[in-house]
């Protein structure tokens, strides 16, 4: 009977497991594993992980559609050295990002020194003037982040987006881990693998670290705009884990600048709000007025210094892509320090000698507006026809601030089983951020998401993408390393058990429900970034 890995073809980019003809380092062993495994056992194996996420209800949103988040049997593998340098030049990058949100906030010192053009935050689409001033309890803006990398066709990683609003995906990264170590028992037991299951306590700290003075035992809740949102799964399976109610905008209320939580004992106070609403609809006394997914108030709240906003209002600007071109400097102005992880090599098409460079090869080059997620509006030069090179040339004169172009990278592979057999697909990761504001914490693995047709390069879950279980290796048999029991995942639908009496206030709402299911596919966060 064949081997599963007889007729794989590395292709042109980097290939991560295979070098040649022969398997690299960090996955020897597990291509034994999967050389001992008959393909017949394989296929089986990964319908039942597909049937098992679609029971759990570990899903997403596509399209309207709810469908199981594909996860691909072969996981992929970082070896304890490269995860090193990946760490610490996450950590690196967020402190810099901490340290540009509360100076654009505050002082705005970086405009004063000429590091980056004050037009170039102003004209950002989420540079947001209410959250002027607004200083959070210990400091911290962004207790998570999500900084998505590629492997460049060197193999070295390179950072391709910030995300640092609402950074989503985490539950993921957690379910696969359980699903992987159940559906390839023999290749876990054989790896020494760093564990994810303790994030949600790392969040927990940080959020409970976040309270305003004076609040010893405080009261943390994680607002979901509702079960009709895409990533409802991971706000649910976030706040149980955690040990934290599950609200929505309807259970609070603000009164006197305090934040109050509606319960079946009355109201009680809320301290910390770790929000998964974007900022549009987080308060409508300052933003959409006619949201229905926020609470009126929570801006003046934040601002008087009674509850913190997790993550901060505002700092989107952060993630906005031409911004994205200034973090190197970043580093060095606020850190004094050489940037760890390099971003891809950028063109501002806002400046008139970049763009005529980019005007005349298009056809060459990936060209993305720099507010854009979720693969959304990206041009890929080379796969792009005469008339969508034309019509982009329009876009581009009308607005040229809009828009950033890169070179295309060929995303490193990782095999990925695909119709019986395995192929190359290309890759990225989104390693997870948690700021306590005394460290920034890195979740050793993160989430892989892989496109899986062939030749893509948007690895993005709205265009077909999925997701691979990342193995982070602990080093040598002697450094011990503490095996983890997964979390539990949570069933399809609202558990019972979240708190607030939402039944109290149903008659009151029912004649928006129907406004509010349309503002929730708004305001849902896409596994965002394009791997591109």
């Amino acid at each position: 009977m064949p081997r599963l890995f007889d007729d794989y073809s590395t292709g042109r980019a980097y290939d991560e497991m295979f070098d040649a003809d022969s398997a690299r380092e960090p996955y020897l062993t597990l291509s034994r594993s999967f050389g001992d495994l008959d393909p017949d056992d394989v296929a089986a194996r990964v319908e039942a992980l597909q049937t098992a996420y679609l029971d759990q209800g570990v899903t997403f949103d596509i399209g309207g559609e709810e469908r199981a988040f594909p996860l691909d049997i072969v996981p992929r593998v970082i070896e304890m050295e490269t995860w090193q340098e990946v760490d610490a030049g996450v950590q690196q990058r967020v402190r810099a990002l901490e340290a540009f949100l509360a100076d654009v906030y505050d002082a705005g010192q970086v405009f004063e020194d000429g590091v980056i053009p004050r037009r170039v935050v102003a004209t950002s689409s989420h540079y947001h003037r209410e959250a002027a001033g607004v200083r959070p309890p210990n400091g911290v803006r962004v207790h998570v982040s999500g900084i998505d990398l590629i492997r460049d066709d060197e193999g070295n990683f390179r950072v391709l987006e910030d995300n640092v609003r609402v950074p989503s995906g985490v539950s993921y990264v957690m379910t696969n881990r359980r699903s992987i170590a159940a559906a390839l028992p023999e290749a876990f037991a054989h790896h020494r693998i760093r564990p994810v299951a303790s994030y949600p306590q790392r969040l927990l700290a940080a959020l409970r670290a976040a309270a305003p003075a004076g609040v010893t035992d405080p009261t943390v809740v994680v607002l979901t705009p509702g079960v009709y949102n895409g990533a409802y799964f991971e706000h649910a399976l976030l706040a149980r884990t955690m040990g934290v109610e599950l609200v929505e905008g309807r259970d609070l209320q603000c009164r006197r600048g305090r934040v109050m939580m509606r319960t079946t004992h009355g109201l009680e106070p809320v301290h910390v709000i770790y929000r998964r609403v974007d900022d549009e609809f987080l308060d409508p006394v300052h933003f959409k007025g006619d949201s229905l997914l926020g609470c009126p108030g929570l801006i003046d709240a934040a601002r008087s210094g009674q509850v913190t906003l997790a993550n901060a209002v505002g700092n989107g600007v952060a993630d906005d892509k031409l911004v994205y071109t200034y973090v190197p400097d970043l580093i060095r102005y606020y850190l004094s320090e050489e940037p760890i992880l390099r971003n891809v090599d950028t063109w501002r098409l806002g400046d008139a000698e970049a763009r005529e460079e980019v005007m005349d090869r298009l056809d060459e080059l990936v060209v993305k507006p720099v507010d854009g997620s979720g693969g959304k509006g990206i041009v890929i030069g080379p796969q792009a026809d005469r008339a969508e090179l034309d019509e982009l040339r329009t876009k581009v004169g009308q607005d040229p601030r809009a828009w950033i172009a890169q070179p295309v990278v060929q995303l490193s592979t990782v095999p990925t089983y695909v119709d019986g057999t395995m192929a190359a697909r290309h890759v990225d990761l989104r390693p997870f951020a948690v700021n306590d504001g005394s460290r920034v914490w890195v979740l050793p693995g993160g989430l892989t998401r892989v496109a899986l047709e062939e030749g893509q390069l948007i690895v993005n879950s709205s265009r077909g993408g999925g997701s691979k279980d990342t193995w982070v290796l602990a080093g040598s048999s002697n450094q011990p390393v503490h095996r983890e029991e997964p979390p539990p995942l949570v069933p399809v639908g609202r558990p019972p058990s979240f708190g607030p009496a939402m039944d109290e206030i149903a008659a009151q709402v029912e004649d928006q429900q129907q406004q509010q299911q349309q503002q929730q596919h708004q305001g849902r966060v896409d596994l965002d970034g394009a791997g591109c």
